[in-house]
């Protein structure tokens, strides 16, 4: 199984939860080659899950869980940040 990097972000208030901790809203993450649950990651970067509203995986928009493979754009944005309405980003994917 080959193992390379994904480009994960936190947003907003996501954001603030990593900054206060000394840690980076950007990270490298390495996945598998057969993906990794969102989710997975979000937990393994301590994010707060209750607190995640969706993710954008490439530049689309999800709401729930998604897998997320090497080389793919991942980022979390928290429940009721204006900006993740779907009038500012159009409809989104189910998961």
């Amino acid at each position: 199984m080959t193992i390379a990097p994904a480009s994960v972000r936190a947003f907003a208030f996501l954001h603030d939860v990593r900054r206060s901790r000394g840690q980076s809203p950007h990270v490298e993450l390495d996945v598998p080659s057969s993906g990794m649950s969102a989710f997975d990651i979000a937990r393994t970067l301590e994010l707060p899950l209750d607190l995640i509203g969706g993710e954008f995986l490439n530049g689309m928009l999800f709401d729930g869980d998604v897998i997320v493979r090497p080389g793919d754009r991942v980022a979390f944005v928290p429940k009721g940040t204006p900006a993740f309405h779907p009038a500012f980003f159009g409809s989104r994917q189910a998961s």
